[in-house]
């Protein structure tokens, strides 16, 4: 092998190195999507923009925020008394306790969607992954019903803009 030959590979291996040096490839984003039922609403806020506003609501609300990912759009709280709004180390079972997921994710430009999810978990099944367990909660219950209002109300308060 000529040594005009080796160059090439040397110098593709070192641009190859320093673009992946440069990249973060990964979201600190939970892998799976929202539950089914998730109250949802397109707003006129770019997603850093959107994740601020909503964690401080959330805050602001009393719920225990416990992740808040600005550059990626997922906000997250600890299980929770759906009652007092304390985290809880009481078994994650029934409607009582709950956890609040939000995802963030980047719609036209300078818009985004926001997606709330209140899940509970109704069953304890250890053969399935905790995550398949867990469920929106019914429409009639308290946290439920203050993540939509709070959901509708971003969505009067940062309407997107027509482009009728």
């Amino acid at each position: 092998m000529s040594r005009l030959s080796a160059r090439p590979t040397a110098r593709t291996a070192l641009l190859f190195v320093t673009l992946a040096a440069g990249c973060k490839p990964y979201t600190p984003r939970p892998y799976f999507p929202p539950v089914t039922g998730a109250a949802r609403a397109e707003i006129f806020l770019d997603v850093p923009a959107a994740t601020t506003v909503l964690s401080e609501i959330l805050t602001t609300d009393s719920f225990p925020v416990t992740r808040v990912e600005k550059r990626d759009g997922y906000i997250e709280t600890a299980w929770f008394d759906a009652t007092t709004k304390s985290p809880t180390g009481a078994r994650q079972l029934g409607p009582e306790v709950v956890r609040v997921r939000a995802w963030i994710d980047p719609s036209r430009r300078g818009h985004s969607w926001i997606t709330v999810e209140t899940a509970y978990r109704p069953i304890a099944d250890p053969a399935l992954d905790q995550r398949d367990l867990d469920t929106q909660v019914p429409p009639d219950h308290a946290v439920g019903k203050r993540m939509a209002q709070i959901v509708t109300e971003l969505a009067k308060l940062y309407q997107p803009i027509s482009t009728n």
